[in-house]
């Protein structure tokens, strides 16, 4: 009999473990290593929402959530929907998770039967086809072109679109991408998907408040109102409010679907802590000037690391236009450095310039490697001085 189950057996570890091992142990040799790798803002969490968790738990908001405890976080995050992306809900259509990701994984698994397929764009964030194995799914990856800046078109996703396609995730603006979709190729795809009604989509929008070069924004759900009913939007206060390690996400969405993710919650993780969903309130109803100073900052750093990266010899890459990721194409490189994948180019250019990147394998994508720009804009020249040294 074996120990381990198929289950965990058949889950992919992250492809970009070794790199980060190498360039920690490196670290801790006294090797001055320049890390691109960092998937948190560089920013602390502003004070205001710090001071609501203590306030909480001065109160003596430490047990277990009850609807009285929660019912702040909900409605804020209600208001918040209506606000700023044009969804209304009702409070029993929210559910708050421990982070982002436990609401991704309570939505696939409330969702997907075994052979049931979700379809994943590429590149993609690494934990959609893991969730999907986990519900025993089947994962229909679709290619975005870098031509297009990694955007599907309609038409490619209706070509993969089966009798068994239960799930299309949509995310906007990308990790790892750092693309975003403009609100007519938004409601283009929605438009297609009304063809199609047993699909649910998927909306992470996890980035939806770090938008640069004039971009704007539209939540899926609010391109049509057939959508709103087919759609699932997550949310957290990790990237926007700079709150990763407070794990404390939001997800609105019908009625059915929201009430089996609590089931399946209830008898997992039980939810997040109750003084993180006082700070969570407190950071979607405050004043958001902090929000827009980080946005600032990280549109600055993107252009810049956009140009720099093109200057290059063997680098090609996208124009970031969300999030706090560029992803350059890095296979004109290979030669140079003698290999022929991302995680090799990863490893030689931790090894010989001492930056460490992310492979693109991780993500689908494996001529490319992700940079993270939520650090100092003197600590990305210092690597980008580096990468350029080594492959001039």
């Amino acid at each position: 009999m074996a120990l381990i189950s198929l289950r965990a057996q058949q889950l992919e570890e992250s492809a970009t473990l070794a790199v980060s091992a190498k360039a920690a142990k490196m670290k801790a040799d006294g090797v001055d290593v320049v890390s691109f790798g960092a998937g948190e803002p560089d920013f602390d969490t502003p004070d205001h929402i710090k001071q609501a968790a203590y306030d909480a738990i001065k109160k003596g908001m430490t047990k277990y959530a009850t609807p009285a405890n929660t019912a702040a976080a909900k409605e804020a995050v209600v208001a918040r929907f209506k606000k700023e992306n044009n969804l209304d809900y009702k409070t029993n259509q929210v559910i708050l998770s421990v982070g982002g990701k436990e609401a991704l994984y309570l939505a696939i698994m409330a969702l997907m039967d075994p052979g049931d397929e979700c379809i994943i764009p590429v590149p993609y964030w690494v934990s959609y086809p893991e969730m999907v194995k986990l519900a025993q799914g089947q994962s229909v990856f679709i290619e975005g072109k870098e031509e297009n800046s990694f955007k599907l078109t309609p038409d490619q996703i209706a070509a993969k679109i089966t009798r068994k396609t239960k799930l299309f995730v949509f995310n906007s603006p990308s990790n790892p991408g750092g693309f975003t979709y403009t609100p007519a190729e938004t409601r283009a795809i929605a438009d297609m998907l009304m063809d199609y009604p047993n699909v649910i989509v998927l909306s992470d929008e996890m980035y939806d408040k770090l938008l640069y070069t004039g971009e704007k924004y539209l939540s899926f759900a609010a391109t049509r109102p057939e959508m709103y009913d087919r759609t699932v939007t997550f949310n957290a206060g990790s990237k926007t409010y700079s709150m990763t390690g407070w794990r404390i996400g939001y997800t609105a969405g019908p009625l059915e679907i929201i009430k089996n993710m609590a089931k399946i919650q209830s008898q997992t993780t039980s939810g997040t802590a109750t003084f993180c969903q006082q700070a969570l309130a407190v950071a979607l109803t405050g004043d958001q000037a902090c929000v827009e100073q980080m946005r600032q900052e990280f549109a600055r750093r993107a252009e810049h690391m956009w140009k720099r990266l093109n200057a290059i010899p063997g680098i090609t890459c996208v124009r970031p236009t969300g999030a706090f990721y560029a992803f350059p194409n890095v296979s004109g490189a290979f030669k140079k450095l003698g290999v022929c994948n991302s995680l090799d180019f990863a490893t030689k250019v931790l090894e010989q310039a001492h930056v460490a990147l992310v492979p693109g394998s991780a993500f689908g994508a494996d001529n490319y490697v992700r940079l993270s720009f939520a650090t100092s804009m003197a600590h990305i020249d210092k690597g980008l001085d580096r990468l350029q040294k080594l492959l001039s």
